[in-house]
């Protein structure tokens, strides 16, 4: 009796090994070919527009975009005055989505502790990263965009942002990385099937460019775009 409890409990926790094991390789599998599938097919760069960037540090992926282009213009939205120090001669704005305590309690990735991994798997608020850039020569790769393109993004990451009374973003109190950034409150959850990369790509979607279906990391996402370098 007891050799066959024994066999049952074991057969258990094989079953349990092998059904948590199959979660992040069913999560990778995903990725993988959420990365290969494009969208938006017939899309093609111009050859004039407004010039947009990916900035990558190997995990996390920014959209930067000039911040007064074709009649729209970041500056109402983001005052130099929510900064600490912004330039006032930046003319880049660099925007970037992830979750709340990976974001204000995370300002190095050693500082990060298992609840924060826990919530931004599972579920956590989401919040908005701004900087103003003076030179986007760390940039990744580019993309030009015709100016209905240009109007659709800039429309789409507008919305992503949560407006207080005065349809202005609604600046979190942080000091934030550094002189020149800022968070803000934002739209909607973050979660493993929702990642700050993924959000990139869907933005470039709802602007009508090639983009890949489901990027949860950020190769999947800047493979598809011309490599560059910005002086």
């Amino acid at each position: 009796m007891r050799h066959r409890r024994r066999r049952r409990k074991s057969s258990w926790l094989r079953r349990l090994t092998v059904a948590l094991a199959a979660i992040p390789l069913t999560y990778l599998a995903a990725a993988l070919i959420g990365s290969l599938v494009p969208v938006n097919r017939g899309w093609k760069e111009p050859e004039q527009g407004v010039t947009i960037y990916l900035a990558n540090n190997g995990i996390h992926s920014d959209i930067v975009m000039p911040a007064k282009a074709d009649g729209l213009d970041w500056a109402p939205y983001f005052p130099k005055g929510d900064f600490a120090a912004a330039d006032a001669g930046a003319k880049w704005v660099a925007v970037g989505t992830g979750e709340e305590r990976i974001y204000l309690e995370t300002p190095r990735w050693r500082d990060i502790k298992p609840r924060t991994i826990w919530s931004a798997l599972t579920g956590g608020r989401r919040v908005m990263h701004v900087e103003w850039v003076t030179n986007p020569g760390y940039v990744d790769r580019a993309i030009r965009l015709r100016p209905e393109e240009y109007r659709r993004l800039w429309a789409a990451i507008r919305a992503d942002f949560q407006l207080n009374a005065d349809s202005r973003p609604i600046r979190i109190e942080h000091p934030g990385y550094g002189r020149s950034d800022a968070f803000y409150r934002a739209t909607g959850k973050f979660h493993a099937l929702k990642t700050c990369n993924s959000w990139a790509a869907d933005r470039l979607r709802v602007a009508g460019v090639r983009t890949s279906l489901w990027p949860p990391f950020v190769q999947g996402l800047t493979w598809r775009y011309r490599k560059v370098s910005v002086d």
